[in-house]
């Protein structure tokens, strides 16, 4: 038996079978879960890529349409769960982040309240707005995991995904707490650089990797997203059944090192 055997497992953002999200599918299938993801805005797109998964080109998951800044498709997300048979949710997993291109890039400084907005609302409000949607289904608690990129550190070119970031993290400690009476724990992971989708749209996104595997203790591979995904996976599990509003970084270990990329 898997470590996730019959557990339902809501899995977001998964757009390519590179995305660090489609491996957490993956291995969760392949530990006994589960699957249903959710898509936005290509749910065709992902549709196609869970043909990829364990399951098969004949059982994929089911996708669901879910764009968190729609109250609409939230206040809809239990139904469309209970209309598949799931009557509980075990575990969510959020991978969901997006910054306007003015937002990145060293434009810090020059950025307007509106992109700043986005970024916020869609990566780290985002947690409590998938959370609540969760919810009704999630009486009998679970885990929730998000996946994040060190917010203590001011990276070159993150800017104010940066700040999102910092709140994401934030948010899932107030989760932790308000939830934590619920059975539902929330922690994060914390990945070093990992060539995906999202990271190709961050201007100079090479500045951020640059000498990163030189620096690990355990070196570090930019696209290798296995490690990240084992780690979501493990923190879905009943092994970790004390741990939350935790920050679990799988980064090579460059986290606890001295010196700056810059």
């Amino acid at each position: 038996m898997g470590i996730l055997e019959g557990k339902n497992i809501l899995v977001t953002g998964v757009l390519t079978d590179a995305s660090i999200a489609f491996q957490v599918a993956r291995i969760a299938q392949e530990e006994g879960a589960n699957v249903v993801l959710t898509a936005f805005p290509r749910p065709t797109l992902t549709q196609r890529i869970a043909k990829k998964l364990p399951s098969g080109p004949d059982n994929p998951p089911a996708v669901i349409e879910l764009d968190v800044t729609n109250e609409e498709h939230l206040g809809g997300l239990e139904e469309q769960l209970r209309a598949l048979g799931w009557d509980r949710v075990d575990g969510v997993v959020h991978s969901i982040g997006f910054a306007p291109q003015d937002a990145l890039g060293g434009n810090f400084l020059n950025t307007k309240w509106e992109d700043v907005a986005t970024a916020v609302q869609i990566s780290a409000y985002s947690l409590k707005s998938l959370t609540m949607a969760c919810l009704p289904l999630m009486k009998a608690g679970g885990s929730v995991v998000g996946l994040t990129f060190d917010a203590r550190a001011a990276w070159p070119v993150y800017d104010w995904m940066g700040v999102a970031k910092a709140g994401l993290e934030s948010t899932n400690r107030y989760l932790a707490r308000y939830l934590g009476k619920e059975g539902i724990r929330f922690n994060l992971v914390a990945a070093g650089p990992i060539k995906t989708m999202a990271a190709k749209n961050i201007p100079g996104f090479e500045g951020i990797t640059e000498g990163w595997s030189k620096s690990a203790p355990l070196g570090w591979d930019i696209t290798d997203v296995v490690p990240t995904a084992k780690a979501t996976v493990a923190l879905l599990s009943d092994w970790f059944p004390a741990t939350t509003a935790e920050i679990i970084h799988v980064d090579g270990g460059v986290h606890a090192m001295g010196g700056q990329f810059d």
